[in-house]
């Protein structure tokens, strides 16, 4: 018997408030393709059309906010996890001095209020006189990520049992071959799940993007923040309706290439 026939069927009380969750949910996005597709002829008529999307393709403003807002994920994203392993290592299989003082500060900076971060940030680049720009807006965001990758990584790390660890030196491995051949390979479902969820993050922050970026260095967010001054234009939710579209598809790519093969009845 297969494991879907051996599942007890759920209360109907769970299965209805299951149900209107997630109408609550995704009626708003419903909403938006509706929305995206709306478009007012010169007599008041409605009519469906596509061209709020060319519009927003178009546009001079969102479209390099959003290359901009890539770049700063990918960029911050990549650095975090990389630093995040590191600080997993030094602070979980290396026995470093101050190792407990250095647990308690990593794990500090979570539970800091964004705005204190932020204004904490913008403060150490006026003090040392690093002029706002991109930059100061991708080491901003390995700031906030870091923490959450070293989070991830250290959890991965404990599972890890001390017994590879020990079969690799009998076999003659040096440390640096652990690493390479051993550690690593382990850690890389991890890594990845750092660098997704730190791209997240990063990809929709607005708080400390706000006050650590220069002229033309503004993100998505932050664009999106000055446009909706001006009045909610439908570009916006075409350009919104294309995010989430990209996002789906990256989301059910990945569930389909890491899809367990399915128990045989």
């Amino acid at each position: 018997m297969s494991l879907e026939r051996a599942r007890p069927t759920p209360p109907l009380l769970a299965s209805l408030v299951l149900r209107g969750t997630l109408v609550v949910l995704f009626l708003p996005l419903f909403a938006l393709l509706v929305f995206s597709l709306i478009v007012r002829g010169s007599e008041g008529e409605i009519n469906f059309s596509l061209s709020w999307y060319q519009a927003a393709i178009e546009d001079q403003v969102l479209w390099p906010a959003v290359l901009r807002s890539l770049l700063v994920a990918t960029v911050s994203s990549a650095a975090s996890s990389m630093l995040g392993l590191f600080a997993a290592l030094m602070l979980g299989k290396w026995k470093i001095r101050g190792q407990a003082v250095l647990t308690l500060v990593s794990s500090l900076s979570l539970t800091l209020p964004e705005l204190v971060l932020a204004l904490s940030l913008l403060s150490w680049f006026a003090l040392i006189g690093m002029q706002l720009s991109l930059v100061t807006v991708i080491i901003a965001h390995i700031t906030m990520t870091l923490p959450f990758s070293t989070l991830v990584v250290s959890a991965r790390l404990r599972a890890l049992e001390d017994q590879f660890d020990d079969a690799a030196r009998d076999l003659g491995a040096t440390e640096t071959q652990i690493f390479t051949r051993v550690l690593f390979p382990l850690l890389r479902p991890a890594l990845l799940n750092s660098f997704l969820l730190c791209f997240l993050l990063s990809f929709d922050d607005f708080l400390i993007t706000f006050f650590n970026s220069g002229a033309g260095s503004d993100t998505l967010p932050v664009t999106l923040y000055a446009s909706m001054k001006s009045g909610l234009s439908p570009k916006l939710h075409a350009l919104s309706v294309m995010i989430l579209c990209i996002s789906a598809s990256l989301c059910f790519a990945l569930l389909y290439l890491r899809k367990p093969q399915q128990l045989k009845t």
